[in-house]
């Protein structure tokens, strides 16, 4: 992207500006390059109780004033944490900005992690956890990510185990927060109506004297090739049956992502590079499920990973119908795509609708500080830049090429959830 410049300050910290005169706003982005991929077992969940703890302020921003400092300025804030990265963010008027400056260099070296806040958070991430599994569908994402991964750590949920919870220590956070958070692990981004040199001018002011930490040994274990199709099977109280199927699929620096995305466009409507779609009408399998009334809805994901992840497609069974039913209809769809059925056609309406949905998702000055940050994580900012170009270089040759090598039955992971019924008892599939 020509108009965005990067920086490196003299303690390592990531910079990036992009000036954006549009609107009087602007996006304040700090991402760590820690996410739950390098979490141990036994400290499962922690990157994401870390960032918790983040919000319980400092001696120069006490936690309970922080809402109202953001609020009186008219600005919004918020953070999340992802398998591959922990990201804090505001969005204000230009002229207010500073205030985000300084709150994320101050909470960057002297955040507190005082043992009675520390508790009461682990209460609350932990009701988070139960809250989550309410739904189904968890309990099957859970499981299916531990069945795909056996090594990587892709195979525990962002929000950790629930024993890691119950017996991670304030200690434990204390040290991963020092670990992690330090300018040479960080990557910030400044999109908006602001003059670049002013700007890092005053980033230097505020971040350079944060001293550099030493360069953290992140915790990384390959996953080996599958050898064969994995299935689970997830019982659980309700009256409503899941299927899921989850092939692994390349990180996002790999050119074959691109192609799988395409892929997963035209198996199941237009979907951004962030997960999820939007209206997937005139897809295959909205019109092969959906349509023959077999499935009550069917969605596909293709997020861009650090790592090697997964290609999901997951489909919500309609009552009356069964799994088996479900995963036939949805095998016939997938052993069509490989065989190398998909049209020109089809590939220029996904190329067209990827290409419109991005434009919708980075509009905005926070949408794109957080795809700057987001691409300068796992390769460099101009992956975001390059988006729409790579993936209208993408071939139909290419396309089908990918269908037969990722698609395989070998390469994937099945699960079905069963429901048990509202008391336990299980549910007759059987017309």
């Amino acid at each position: 992207m020509s108009n965005v410049t990067r920086h490196v300050l003299k303690n390592g910290m990531v910079v990036l500006l992009k000036e954006s005169h549009s609107a009087p706003v602007t996006s304040w982005w700090v991402l760590y390059r820690i996410g739950s991929r390098n979490e141990r077992s036994g400290h499962t969940g922690i990157s994401h109780w870390v960032e918790h703890m983040m919000f319980k302020g400092t001696d120069m921003f006490p936690g309970g004033q922080l809402d109202k400092m953001i609020d009186r300025e008219g600005g919004s804030w918020n953070a999340q944490t992802s398998m591959d990265y922990t990201a804090y963010y505001e969005t204000m008027p230009s002229d207010r900005i500073d205030l985000a400056l300084r709150l994320e260099a101050d909470r960057m070296a002297n955040a507190q992690f005082d043992l009675e806040e520390v508790e009461s958070e682990r209460t609350v991430i932990i009701s988070e956890r139960q809250g989550s599994e309410n739904s189904p569908l968890f309990w099957l994402s859970e499981e299916m990510s531990a069945a795909a991964f056996r090594v990587h750590g892709y195979h525990h949920e962002i929000i950790g185990d629930q024993v890691d919870l119950e017996t991670m220590t304030r200690d434990d956070l204390y040290n991963h927060y020092k670990q992690h958070y330090m300018p040479n692990n960080a990557i910030v981004v400044a999109v908006g109506d602001f003059d670049s040199d002013e700007m890092l001018a005053r980033i230097r002011e505020l971040y350079e004297s944060i001293p550099a930490g030493e360069t953290p040994k992140l915790f990384q274990r390959p996953e080996p090739p599958q050898i064969g199709e994995r299935r689970v099977k997830v019982e659980r109280p309700g009256s409503t049956a899941f299927l899921e199927i989850a092939y692994h699929a390349p990180a996002a620096t790999d050119p074959d992502w691109f192609k799988l995305a395409l892929i997963d466009s035209i198996m199941s409507g237009p979907s951004g590079p962030g997960g999820g779609n939007i209206d997937n009408k005139t897809s295959r399998l909205y019109k092969a499920l959906v349509e023959t009334e077999v499935a009550a809805s069917v969605y596909g994901s293709m997020i861009p990973t650090i790592d090697p992840y997964l290609y999901s497609i997951t489909v919500t069974v309609r009552d009356g119908h069964t799994l088996e039913e479900a995963e036939a209809a949805l095998d016939e769809q997938i052993e069509r795509v490989r065989s190398g059925d998909i049209t020109q056609a089809e590939l220029d309406k996904a190329k067209k609708q990827a290409r419109a949905l991005f434009a919708y998702s980075t509009e905005g000055v926070t949408g794109q500080g957080f795809w700057l940050a987001f691409a300068e994580n796992f390769e460099s900012y101009q992956w975001f830049g390059d988006y729409v170009t790579r993936l209208s270089a993408v071939t139909l040759d290419e396309v089908n090429e990918a269908a037969r090598n990722y698609l395989r039955p070998q390469n994937r992971t099945v699960g079905w959830l069963i429901p048990t019924g509202a008391d336990g008892i299980e549910v007759d599939e059987e017309e």
